[in-house]
């Protein structure tokens, strides 16, 4: 963008130094980078809203395409099945004679929830209110400190 080497930096530096003085100068430098800081953001959110809006403007673009061209498949395809249904509704619509209708298909009941619970709490024998109690110790296993089965003690 601008074309500024070292050199005239360093020039520029110390006409300021000379203008401003030791104790105004790092106060005018902070002033200084805060403002170009802003400056940058300003140009980046720019930019980024520019890239956007552009992009924005091409998904548009691409939608309007091919809006344009589905719209015409899914014209010509809903006529194709129309005309091939026409072709095969005498096999779907009873014959207009009256002639031989046929039954209905079976169905099979189903039962409500309700009747569900109730016809098997019936049918099944009803079960304890208390659970059986747990046996204290497995088989086999006896416990600690106790030396009545064990065949160690035995003489």
């Amino acid at each position: 963008m601008f074309d500024i080497g070292f050199l005239e930096l360093l020039i520029c530096g110390v006409i300021a130094l000379l203008v401003l003085g030791p104790e105004r100068l790092p106060t005018a430098a902070r002033a200084a980078g805060r403002w170009i800081g802003g400056a940058r953001r300003m140009v980046s959110q720019f930019t980024s809203e520019l890239d956007r809006q552009l992009k924005a403007e091409e998904l548009r673009e691409e939608l309007r395409k091919a809006g344009d061209v589905g719209l015409e498949d899914v014209q010509g395809t809903v006529r194709d099945a129309l005309e091939e249904a026409k072709r095969y509704e005498h096999m779907i619509q009873p014959p207009k004679d009256g002639g031989g209708s046929r039954p209905a298909p079976a169905t099979r009941r189903v039962a409500s929830p309700t009747q569900d619970s109730a016809s098997s709490a019936a049918s099944e024998p009803s079960s304890p209110a208390t659970p059986p109690k747990p046996t204290s110790e497995p088989e086999g296993s006896e416990p600690p400190g106790s030396t009545a089965g064990s065949s160690e003690n035995r003489s």
